[in-house]
């Protein structure tokens, strides 16, 4: 039967047996013999003695010799620890500073960037209200008559202006939200007509589409919480994004969904989907799925990135279920005004 090997100072030193040889205590033979007698012990299953106990019982070392070597070798290795810990603290703290410095550099360049967009932003909303202005007096005639053909091409300038006026409004709105929580004010809000003028509003672009455009509101009605401009400018975005993303003969559904304590504002489509992979790539900004030159779907990746600002300020979170070639559903919820808290 096996005897268990006692614990010893020894254990705790690798290559003894080298290191006693580079401090001339005994000899390579010596060593080697020592090994072959180790290989005897442990083949007639005996407790093999460690190299350094085993030298000394075969009167080749003595114990003080043994002793002392181990000694210095446990300080050596105590040293060479307390050495590596101190480089280690070092790197540690090199490493820290320098990610200090990428953080500091990081939130600089993020200033940069929201000034940027916001002066840009503020630059380019003059020049465009002046073309605004000019294609207004243009289309009343207060600049002369117009062909049909003409009245035809300001039609479509206008709409171009007007969504060039939109994604400036975008870029101010995410300038200021990168500098400051965006301000909200949560009135008593009617989701049942906010929804009805978001709607309307979208109709034109989806007979366009030739999509079909369904809205299931509340009968009771629906008083929630909410800033009416920036919801309704929400919802726009979930309607237009299904609206762009919904191949002709599909169908948009803008639903109003009540509780005890909320209503659900639900946006589904018939759509492309999104890859469940990729779903959390839809809320970063300037980010496209699809992000090559010849992209079908355009837009500056913002909308997203926006609505789920605005809905985190209601106290909210914005819900996507998605699958692809089947459509997606994209929903959020308001509290309820309830009888007595208005």
């Amino acid at each position: 039967m096996d005897h268990v090997q006692p614990l010893t100072p020894e254990v705790l030193v690798p290559r003894l047996g080298d290191y006693l040889i580079e401090r001339q205590l005994i000899t390579p033979k010596q060593l080697a013999y020592a090994l072959q007698q180790q290989v005897a012990i442990r083949n007639n299953q005996q407790t093999v003695p460690l190299i350094g106990e085993l030298l000394v019982e075969l009167g080749i070392l003595k114990r003080s010799a043994l002793d002392q070597a181990i000694t210095e070798q446990v300080l050596q290795l105590r040293y060479a620890l307390k050495e590596n810990n101190r480089q280690l603290e070092r790197r540690v703290q090199e490493r820290t500073v320098e990610l200090e410095r990428a953080l500091v550099r990081l939130s600089e360049l993020n200033q940069l960037k929201s000034n940027f967009l916001a002066n840009i932003s503020h630059e380019l909303r003059t020049p465009l209200t002046h073309l605004q202005g000019y294609i207004e007096l243009i289309q009343t005639g207060d600049l002369g008559p117009l062909t049909h053909g003409q009245v035809n091409a300001l039609d479509t300038i206008q709409r171009s202006t007007d969504r060039l006026s939109r994604l400036i409004e975008d870029l101010i709105l995410f300038a200021t939200s990168e500098k400051t929580e965006i301000p909200v004010l949560q009135d008593p809000t009617d989701l049942n007509i906010l929804c009805t003028d978001v709607i309307n509003q979208m109709q034109p672009k989806a007979r366009d589409q030739k999509l079909q455009l369904i809205l299931k509101i509340c009968a009771d009605g629906a008083m929630a919480y909410a800033d009416r401009e920036k919801i309704g400018w929400v919802v726009h975005q979930f309607l237009d994004n299904a609206v762009k993303f919904t191949p002709p003969g599909g169908v948009v559904t803008l639903e109003l969904i009540p509780d005890e304590l909320h209503f659900t504002v639900k946006v589904s489509d018939s759509g492309i989907g999104i890859q469940p992979t990729r779903l959390g790539e839809i809320f970063e900004p300037f980010h496209q799925l699809d992000g090559s030159s010849t992209r079908r779907y355009g837009g500056t990746g913002l909308g997203l990135a926006l609505a789920q600002k605005i809905v985190e300020a209601h106290d909210s979170t914005i819900q996507v279920i998605s699958e692809l070639s089947k459509g997606s559903q994209f929903s959020f919820e308001l509290k309820k005004v309830l009888e007595g808290n208005s």
